[in-house]
């Protein structure tokens, strides 16, 4: 399974909510990415959003239509986000939705972690094309 690292660029516009998830206390944005080095692709998504009354503590979860090319080979790919933050303290769980690679992605699976450095998001991108079925 190849191991990837990159960065990435992100822009999350607030976006108005249903009238019945805007009574639940959620959040809504739109994810506007752009990726950078083995991962050359641009990734556009939904994410909804809750923060807890303590300090440090939300969650989130969204979906991310990324396209482009990985390693080479061009298609589209779709991520799955959930992440929680107890009390500052982050879990977060990106992973390929299995069976949406297209083109020469097909057969994609595989996990990503994002991490922030410095004010820099990185990506580390860990991944698998088998054979169709």
């Amino acid at each position: 399974m190849p191991d990837i690292t990159g960065e990435f660029d992100v822009t999350m516009t607030p976006e108005t909510l249903s009238d019945t998830a805007a009574q639940s206390g959620l959040g809504r944005l739109s994810l506007n990415k752009r990726y950078h080095g083995a991962l050359d692709a641009s990734g556009q998504g939904e994410m909804l959003s809750v923060r807890a009354a303590v300090a440090g503590s939300a969650g989130y979860v969204a979906l991310e239509r990324v396209e482009g090319s990985l390693d080479g080979r061009h298609g589209s790919f779709y991520l799955q986000h959930g992440g929680t933050m107890t009390r500052g303290t982050p879990t977060l769980s990106v992973t390929v939705v299995p069976d949406t690679g297209t083109q020469q992605l097909q057969g994609l699976s595989g996990r990503l972690a994002i991490r922030i450095e410095g004010g820099k998001h990185y990506y580390d991108f860990t991944y698998d094309i088998s054979e169709a079925q």
